[in-house]
This record gives structure tokens, C-alpha cells and sequence, in this order.
């Protein structure tokens, strides 16, 4: 160890890290005929998307792979914060996976009780 405290092998892990970049946001569209816009996607490559939905118990943030051909949802509970993560090629399928995965365990309704 140095004498910050740090073992040489992490403190050469950290410097082998590729330095990270600005970060950036995503973007919206302008909709052509006035609407809300509530799917973001990077600037550059609108097949990587973002899109945010919520309910008065869950919000879901699902964003798609970079290539657009699949989907991760983190599903979190609005009162505890609980979350959950699903993968699936659809969104839906990902979305109703992290849903499931979240409240399987205290909802009678999806634990079949």
C-alpha cells in the first residue's frame, strides 16, 4: 500500500482507465405536428433511446441498447425506491420484467397469493 492508503494494483487499475469525456444528454425531436416529445435518444445515433413513464406507484426508465435492438428497464417503486432491472430484445418485455421482479415479493397479485 501507499501511503494514501491505496494498494498499488488498484492505483494502477485506476490509472489504466480511459480518462472519461464530457458527458452529454440526450435529445428530443421536435414533433412535426406539436406534440409533447417523450422519447429522447443520443444526439448522433437516434437508434439509442431513452424514454421515461410513471405511474402513482412506479416510474420506468427504459433505454435501448445502442444499436437499438434491445432494451434495459429499471423499474422503481415511488414510495420506497426500490428498483429492479430487466433485459429483453423488446421493451415491453423488459419493461413487465422489472415490474414483475420489483413487486413480485410484496404484491399478492403478482405472487399469485
Amino acid at each position: 500500500m501507499d501511503r494514501t492508503g491505496t494498494s498499488r494494483g488498484v492505483a494502477a487499475a485506476r490509472s489504466a482507465r480511459p480518462r472519461r469525456g464530457r458527458w452529454a444528454s440526450f435529445v428530443g425531436d421536435q414533433d412535426p405536428r406539436g406534440r409533447v416529445v417523450r422519447g429522447l435518444h443520443e444526439e448522433g445515433n437516434p437508434k439509442h433511446r431513452v424514454r421515461v413513464e410513471y405511474d402513482a406507484r412506479t416510474v420506468l426508465i427504459h433505454l435501448s441498447d445502442e444499436d437499438g435492438e434491445g432494451w434495459t428497464t429499471v423499474a422503481v417503486d415511488r414510495g420506497t425506491r426500490q428498483w429492479a432491472v430487466s433485459q429483453d430484445r423488446r421493451q415491453i418485455d423488459a419493461a413487465s420484467g422489472a415490474h414483475s421482479s420489483l413487486y413480485a415479493a410484496n404484491d399478492p397479485c403478482q405472487s399469485g397469493q
